[in-house]
């Protein structure tokens, strides 16, 4: 059983790698999907429940917010593992101008998720972290962790 928690901006490509990787093995949570905090954490704590491997993808920038799905993930036998997504904020503001209605995301949403971000660290609780970064032929590269 396995919990990924995603980490990195708007437009980084998070959905699109879940949908590469995991769409036939893990449950997708995403505030973009549910709407609200109350919604993800009965569906978290569902998956929980259920021993189903679980994605969250969610911009997730710091160690504080990664921490409602680590602790619990663990205290329940699952194997966290973190994708920490790297992106260029310029890049994710052209990507994000291709997205449209709600998906597209304000500039300043954006700006002030990488204000925020803070690496992923093993200490975390993560038992696995990894790097991804996508090329510029929307290819995802994934790497060992090397922070």
């Amino acid at each position: 059983m396995d919990a990924v928690i995603f980490i990195g901006i708007q437009a980084s490509g998070k959905t699109s790698f879940y949908r590469e990787r995991f769409f036939l093995t893990h449950v997708r949570l995403s505030l973009d999907m549910l709407r609200t905090r109350h919604r993800e954490r009965l569906l978290f704590n569902a998956c929980l429940a259920a021993k189903q491997s679980l994605v969250v993808d969610n911009t997730n920038p710091s160690v504080a917010e990664r921490a409602h799905y680590i602790i619990p993930a663990r205290a329940a036998g699952f194997r966290v593992v973190g994708y920490y997504f790297r992106s260029n904020i310029l890049d994710a503001l052209r990507r994000n101008e291709t997205r449209a209605g709600v998906a597209c995301v304000p500039d300043k949403g954006i700006y002030g998720t990488h204000g925020r971000l803070q690496l992923p660290k093993y200490d975390e609780g993560f038992d696995e972290l990894r790097y991804v970064r996508l090329t510029e032929t929307n290819e995802f590269i994934v790497e060992d962790w090397k922070g």
